[in-house]
């Protein structure tokens, strides 16, 4: 019998993953939302779907480069973490933001890191800061490139209008699956990665099957995300789809697999082994912003089209919600931390 106690500071985790879904759901069907490809209904529940898959399949490589930053040894700890990593995205959410989830869980982990006088890891910060700028950048060439050859391409095989959304629309759907899914594996370690060294919950054995904390709190994390998608994602996704530059089908359709490209190529464990097996530079698992590759790509596309395409006064709203998230995060963790063992008597380090 799980002790209600735990449940309770799981429930910080379970508010960010909340938070998560439905900041990060615009990343991945946002553009197809918001030209009107793909109806937020069905958006929400594929989206749902493959992130759990993606969570529960794929999410062990970044939550243990998360856990290098600040190794969180007491479950009160973790809860005050990842509620203030919750709440900063939660504000910025409401305001339409489509803010960076990473960011808002490495500030807060480093707002723990100086309440508990912990030295935090500069080299794995110095990895995850290098992310933030790599990130948009690569997404944005990466949308660039699939761009030129999708308009090679296209003058070559002449579809007709109709066929050719029709094959749009299918092509949307599936690369937002994929994105959902890499979504998932990426971004599960910032729901629950400060809860992984804790293990607050015992190993379950059900018949043949054996599921371990970490795989208990990979499903669990991915199922309030999906929850976050279903009830509050409609907000970003039309932000993000419609209101940072004009995009059409095509267009929507390359920013989610320029996104979705990104983020798995800072989560496949499986790509980190084949480039050890032939002596190449690894890509580090990261939890990278997934705001920040989708932004990446649509700014790639816009820069394309023209710079009057971008509305870089949306863009500039978008950078600063980026700053101020981990600040935000940090400074809320830190407080909370403070009024947790000074007047609640909690050991949170």
């Amino acid at each position: 019998m799980i002790d209600p106690l735990i449940l309770l500071f799981l429930s910080s985790g379970l508010f960010l993953g909340w938070a998560l879904g439905a900041n990060d759901a615009a990343n991945v069907f946002g553009t197809a939302v918001g030209t009107k490809m793909v109806t937020w209904r069905n958006a929400a529940i594929i989206c749902s779907i493959f992130v759990i898959l993606g969570a529960v399949i794929s999410g062990g490589g970044t939550s243990h480069t998360l856990g290098k930053l600040g190794a969180i040894s007491a479950l009160p700890g973790a809860f005050m973490t990842a509620l203030s990593a919750g709440f900063a995205v939660f504000v910025m959410t409401k305001s339409g933001l489509p803010v960076s989830t990473s960011q808002a869980i490495v500030g807060a982990i480093i707002g723990w890191n100086v309440f508990s006088n912990q030295a935090t890891d500069t080299a794995t910060l110095a990895k995850i800061l290098s992310t933030w700028i790599i990130c948009p950048l690569l997404a944005a060439v990466i949308a660039i490139i699939l761009l030129k050859i999708s308009k090679y391409f296209g003058r070559r095989i002449g579809l007709s209008l109709i066929r050719s959304d029709a094959y749009k629309r299918i092509a949307l759907v599936f690369a937002g699956a994929l994105g959902a899914y890499s979504l998932g594996a990426n971004n599960i370690a910032n729901v629950i990665g400060v809860f992984i060294p804790v293990q607050p919950l015992p190993d379950l054995t059900i018949g043949s099957f054996y599921f371990s904390s970490t795989q208990q709190l990979f499903l669990i994390g991915g199922l309030a995300i999906a929850f976050g998608v279903c009830t509050y994602s409609k907000k970003v996704m039309l932000t993000v789809g419609s209101d940072l530059g004009q995009l059409s089908s095509t267009s929507a359709l390359i920013a989610v697999v320029s996104h979705s490209i990104v983020l798995f190529l800072f989560a496949s464990q499986g790509l980190e082994s084949l480039l050890l097996k032939y002596g190449l530079p690894t890509i580090p698992l990261v939890p990278v912003s997934s705001s920040q590759a989708v932004v990446g790509a649509i700014f790639g596309i816009s820069i394309l089209q023209g710079v009057t395409a971008v509305k870089w006064h949306v863009l500039g709203k978008i950078i600063i919600g980026w700053i101020v998230t981990p600040i935000v995060s940090g400074l809320v963790c830190f407080i909370g931390l403070f009024f947790l063992q000074n007047v609640f008597g909690l050991v949170v380090i």
